[in-house]
């Protein structure tokens, strides 16, 4: 089989300055899945890029998917292979998971994450240095996994960002997706600029390892 050819990643925007403007970063987690493509054409519709932080075993299944979200200008992201407690695994077991991940993204979409969400958020300076790459984790949760709820999300998603936020959804649930076009109408009424989170921090170094919920 021939080696998947690099993605060009499609800037929707011209470089944002989130020192001066009022920025927010979408993030969403666990996919790809079944309601990501949805997701893609919304973000894509309204000319907003987001943060996808993927589960590797769900890379394989949606290998078209992930080349999509680097050609449309979306960030790619790594939340593990299978969505354990990392705090619970042996260091080797951590490694592994990282890596897996890695290479699924890279094998499908031609990039390699530089970004890691620990899943549940759950980290320890052992697991941080294990991973060895920056901690993303998030100033809101919109608890969309819990709740599944078209018009809570909606209520969370535009009420509670501030400007320097980085929020968490999940593309694997219906009616976070079908909340999305609502969430950016009314952010966008709100004042706010849509960057990925590595655009958020833009000029600043991530330590590998450090934890980051905000700009």
């Amino acid at each position: 089989m021939p080696a998947t050819p690099e993605p060009r990643p499609r800037r929707l925007h011209s470089p944002v300055d989130c020192s001066v403007v009022k920025c927010v970063a979408l993030t969403f987690d666990d996919g790809p899945g079944p309601y990501t493509g949805r997701l893609l054409d919304e973000l894509r519709a309204a000319d907003v890029r987001a943060t996808f932080f993927l589960l590797g075993q769900n890379v394989a299944g949606h290998r078209r998917l992930v080349r999509r979200m680097v050609r449309e200008g979306h960030e790619v992201g790594n939340h593990s292979w299978s969505h354990p407690d990392l705090t619970t695994l042996p260091s080797g077991e951590v490694r592994a998971q990282v890596l897996r991940t890695q290479r699924a993204v890279e094998e499908a979409a031609g990039v390699a994450p530089v970004l890691f969400r620990p899943p549940y958020g759950a980290i320890d300076a052992r697991v941080a240095r294990t991973v060895g790459m920056p901690m993303i984790l998030w100033s809101v949760d919109s608890l969309d996994w819990l709740h599944r709820d078209v018009r809570r999300n909606i209520v969370v998603g535009v009420r509670r960002p501030r400007s320097g936020g980085i929020v968490l959804f999940h593309d694997i649930h219906r009616p976070s997706v079908a909340a999305v076009p609502t969430i950016l109408e009314g952010l966008k009424r709100r004042g706010f600029t849509f960057v990925t989170v590595s655009e958020l921090f833009e000029g600043r170094r991530l330590a590998p390892g450090r934890r980051y919920a905000e700009r």
